[in-house]
């Protein structure tokens, strides 16, 4: 089965041999600009989230605060992001890769979430590593939400 390419409504076999140089070329002509901002926003979300990690360090083995916070904020942004250029502006194709893959994919933590609740267990507290998954699943979905829910709402209010 082919799918149509999306500029010329040519036919296009989407099994791509990357051996052949030109189809190698033509897959990257495509997916080359996503890769390159996706690794770029990648680069930016993960410095900040380094650096708020350096700002509010937490005790081992303690509650991980810094990365809680982190990703309940990032889950907020995106919420924020997802209405505006889904609802209310028409963005570039690289805006959504860049910012909400790269950007929040990179500031958004949840190997690091997976590996405190480890190291919370390993610890001996098994309670603490409970607490930390379930507030943190329930405060980042709650946020992403609320973000939506309230994003939604500004803007209703800004056309009145």
């Amino acid at each position: 089965m082919t799918a149509p390419r999306p500029t010329t409504n040519e036919p296009v076999d989407p099994d791509i041999d990357l051996r052949s140089p030109a189809q190698w070329q033509e897959a990257w002509r495509g997916q080359g600009p996503v890769v390159a901002v996706v690794a770029v926003g990648g680069a930016i979300g993960a410095t900040a989230r380094y650096a708020a990690s350096l700002l509010w360090p937490v005790e081992n083995p303690g509650f991980p605060w810094t990365t809680l916070l982190v990703n309940v904020t990032g889950c907020a942004v995106i919420g924020v992001f997802m209405v505006l250029i889904s609802e209310v502006w028409t963005a570039h194709r690289l805006v959504r890769p860049f910012f909400g893959t790269g950007v929040l994919g990179g500031f958004t933590t949840f190997s690091t979430y997976a590996v405190e609740i480890e190291r919370l267990v390993n610890a001996g507290e098994a309670r603490t590593a409970l607490a930390y998954l379930a507030a943190t699943l329930l405060a980042a979905l709650g946020s992403v939400g609320l973000a939506v829910a309230l994003t939604r709402r500004v803007l209703a209010w800004r056309q009145r």
